[in-house]
C-alpha cells in the first residue's frame, strides 16, 4: 500500500506550538519517519518543540535546498511508494504557499500519490483576515523587484490593479529592507490608498494596522529584520 505526502505547517516563530498548531496535526507529524525539509537543524528543533519525546535521530530527513533539481526530488517520494507517509515541513506557515515545496506537491500528484495538506498558521491569510481589505478578490505577488526603479513601477501597477479590480494586493519583503519598501509605498501610493502592515504574527509583539498612505508618513513602526507582510487596496 502506497504512503502518502502529508504537508506540515510551522510556527511563525512563536515556540508556543499549542497556539498555532493543533495537537492533531502535531501527532501525525511526530509519528512520521520521512521528512523533506529545507534546513535541516530548524526542523529537528520544531519535531522537538511538537514532541520531547520524539527520536529525531531515528528519522529520515531530505534537504530541499536551492541546489536540489527535480531529480533529487523525485527520490524524497521513494518511500512513499514503499509504503511510508513522508511530511513536508515548511520554515514558516503551510508548505507550497511561498514555499519550494510546491515542487515535490507538483510531483507527487503527476505520481498520482496523495496530498494531505495539514491545517496550521499562514501569515498571509492571517494579514488578510485582520487587514478589513477585499478578502473576496485579492491575489498575493510574492517578492516585489530589488532594483529601485522597477520597485517603484511596480508598486504603481499593483494599486492601479487594485484599483480597476477592487483586489487587494499582497505582497512581501526581505525582512532587512522593510523599513525601504514601506517608505517607496508612501512615496508611490495615493494619499488615500489603504496600506496594511502585518507584523510579528501569532508573536507576543503582533502588529496589525490599516491606514491610508497618508496616515502612515508620520506613525512608522520598526520593521526593520521583522517579518511582514503588506496589504494594498486603492
Amino acid at each position: 500500500m502506497q504512503g502518502k505526502l502529508y504537508l506540515i505547517p510551522n510556527h511563525l516563530g512563536n515556540p508556543q506550538t499549542g497556539i498555532t498548531i493543533p495537537p492533531d496535526v502535531a501527532q501525525i507529524t511526530c509519528k512520521l519517519e520521512y521528512y523533506i525539509v529545507e534546513n535541516l537543524r530548524t526542523a529537528r528543533r520544531y519535531l522537538k518543540l511538537l514532541d520531547k519525546k520524539k527520536n529525531i535521530d531515528n528519522a529520515t530527513f531530505y534537504l530541499m535546498d536551492k541546489h536540489a533539481d527535480a531529480g533529487e526530488y523525485i527520490k524524497f517520494l521513494e518511500p512513499i511508494e514503499k509504503g511510508y507517509d513522508v511530511g513536508i515541513i515548511s520554515e514558516a506557515g503551510c508548505p507550497g504557499v511561498a514555499d519550494p515545496g510546491a515542487e515535490i506537491v507538483k510531483i507527487a500528484h503527476r505520481k498520482n500519490i496523495e496530498v494531505v495538506p495539514l491545517t496550521g498558521p499562514s501569515s498571509l491569510l492571517l494579514a488578510l483576515m485582520a487587514s478589513g481589505l477585499n478578502g473576496q478578490n485579492f491575489a498575493f505577488n510574492g517578492y516585489l523587484p530589488i532594483n529601485k526603479n522597477e520597485r517603484a513601477k511596480t508598486i504603481k501597477q499593483l494599486e492601479n490593479k487594485s484599483i480597476k479590480e477592487d483586489q487587494t494586493q499582497i505582497f512581501i519583503e526581505a525582512p532587512y529592507r522593510n523599513m525601504a519598501m514601506v517608505k517607496e509605498i508612501l512615496k508611490q501610493c495615493h494619499p488615500t490608498t489603504l496600506l496594511c502592515i502585518a507584523c510579528d504574527l501569532t508573536l507576543p509583539e503582533e502588529f496589525v494596522l490599516t491606514l491610508p498612505v497618508s496616515d502612515w508618513k508620520n506613525q512608522l513602526p520598526d520593521l526593520h529584520k521583522k517579518p511582514a507582510i503588506f496589504l494594498v487596496q486603492g
